[in-house]
């Protein structure tokens, strides 16, 4: 118990250093271009409060119970010699952590004339299977690269059929569907599948899932586009806060906690119960393990309430409230630097890009650092920010961004080290969770509906830029490492061996 308390500590600093400087932007841009409410920065200030301790409980919870659950459900599913039994269990996992993940619900929300449960059921199945698509790729050692041109053809190809109105929502859905919940767990389980192999590959193919698993509810969501008729529909409006003192802010928080701990209980559920079957099956982990992953699970579950009401109850409002001001002045082009500016550092408050990198931290011995990836992963989601900014107001339709981006991500796969285009393409997913859902797209609704766009068409599509352009900086990432092994005569540095049995990956 004291480590823990000591790990958490630890956990709670690198949330306050991810969370703080978001918040001194919001703080700046109150203090001086946009004057809010009062009540609207207390209710930030609140909420910021709860983010940072919501992601150190997380944290510590991911790392107790959601990876070892993962790396234990995919090494024990992998050892059966039933093939079909296999890919069941796949399709199983793949579908019931996609209904755990509180994000889903958000975006089901927002989509017109059809019922949430239809919107979360058709992106489990999509998940379900594409996780069954990953667990072949790794067994048969497919090429990632391969795979993911193929896919996004055809997701392409599809996208001329999908009404305008679902386009945006379609793509934002592969990037709401890999968040704090699904991340952990599906990359541990990636980790544990992989480990059956023996060869140098195996590590290098335990990512990827989240990448294809992303695929997945684009795919879902377009079909139910081409089934379903829309009028266009229109979003909630989010409710800002107008209390008149500290008392009435913080009743607030005091009726949006019970709704959050039920949601996230609901969350949790589907895949508690699998692993409790499961272990009842396989009976594998010991005494100490269980109590282990049971505590993991329970700092799980108040990290994600506390985090959720956080962001919901004050960085919703906030974002939305300052989208409208900054998107009312007669300078409006301003909104672009200041958003990237936003995306740049909220990258960092996101809980899964911490699991995601330290799993590639550990899985290359260091060859890859933390700050390499979360600089890279900063660099693309600002410039992704800047040009969500930018097409809301010009109106530039998405498809002109998305498909010059993913074709550059197409290409830069051939000329990269195949890890680092696993390690990109799921980073894409990573860095598209519960912040840029609450917080960039409801910025994005506010610019969009001062500058008289259109909210479903304009604004959403925040979270597909996002889960974008990490693909292009991440493998530009591996060029540079690629090229750091060899010395000006293309010769292999001989004192780099670690970094050389990466690149070989």
């Amino acid at each position: 118990m004291k480590k823990h308390r000591t790990i958490l500590l630890e956990q709670f600093k690198e949330a306050l250093t991810s969370v703080m400087p978001i918040a001194g932007i919001v703080f700046f841009l109150c203090f001086t271009i946009v004057p809010i409410l009062n009540s609207i920065l207390m209710a930030f200030v609140v909420g910021t409060v709860l983010l940072i301790i919501g992601m150190g409980f997380f944290t510590l919870g991911a790392d107790l119970a959601m990876t070892p659950i993962g790396q234990y459900v995919g090494a024990e599913t992998t050892k059966s010699k039933r093939f079909w039994l296999i890919l069941f269990i796949c399709f199983m996992v793949g579908s019931i952590i996609t209904i755990s993940e509180p994000d889903l619900q958000v975006l089901a929300e927002q989509v017109p004339s059809i019922q949430n449960g239809v919107i979360v059921g058709a992106v489990a199945v999509g998940v379900g299977v594409f996780l069954v698509v990953a667990m072949l790729r790794i067994l048969f050692r497919i090429r990632l690269s391969y795979l993911l041109i193929g896919l996004y053809a055809a997701v392409f190809l599809f996208s001329i059929f999908v009404p305008g109105d679902f386009l945006t929502v379609a793509f934002d859905s592969g990037g709401v569907t890999t968040g704090p919940m699904t991340v952990p767990f599906i990359m541990a389980f990636g980790t544990g599948i992989a480990a059956i192999r023996s060869d140098k590959n195996a590590d290098a193919d335990s990512f990827g899932l989240v990448a294809l698993c992303s695929v997945g509810p684009i795919l879902a969501i377009m079909i139910l586009g081409m089934v379903y008729q829309t009028d266009g529909g229109t979003y909630t409006r989010i409710a800002i806060p107008d209390t008149e003192n500290s008392r009435q802010m913080w009743q607030l928080f005091q009726h949006a906690f019970p709704t959050y701990f039920k949601e996230v209980g609901i969350a949790l559920l589907p895949i508690t119960l699998f692993f409790a079957v499961f272990q009842m099956v396989r009976r594998k982990m010991n005494k100490t393990q269980m109590i282990r992953v049971c505590a993991g699970l329970v700092y799980t579950y108040l990290g994600l309430v506390m985090f959720l009401t956080g962001v919901n109850v004050g960085f919703m409002p906030v974002g939305n409230y300052l989208g409208k001001e900054l998107g009312s002045l007669s300078y409006r082009w301003i909104i672009i630097p200041i958003g990237m500016v936003m995306g740049y550092f909220i990258v960092a408050a996101e809980p899964a890009v911490h699991v995601l990198n330290k799993q590639v931290y550990e899985l290359t011995s260091g060859v890859i650092p933390i700050k390499a990836m979360s600089k890279s992963l900063a660099i693309g989601v600002s410039i992704s920010v800047g040009l969500s900014m930018l097409r809301i107001i010009t109106g530039i339709p998405i498809m002109y961004m998305l498909i010059p981006g993913y074709l550059l991500a197409g290409v830069l796969s051939f000329f990269v080290p195949p890890i680092f285009t696993a390690i990109a393409f799921d980073s894409g997913g990573v860095a598209s969770g519960p912040m840029t859902a609450t917080f960039l797209l409801p910025l994005a609704m506010g610019v969009c509906t001062a500058a008289g766009g259109n909210v479903i068409t304009d604004a959403f599509g925040v979270v597909a830029m996002v889960a974008m352009t990490p693909l292009i900086t991440i493998q530009l990432l591996g060029l540079y490492f690629k090229f750091k092994t060899k010395d000006k005569d293309g010769e292999k540095k001989t004192e780099s061996l670690d970094v050389e049995e990466i690149i070989e990956l």
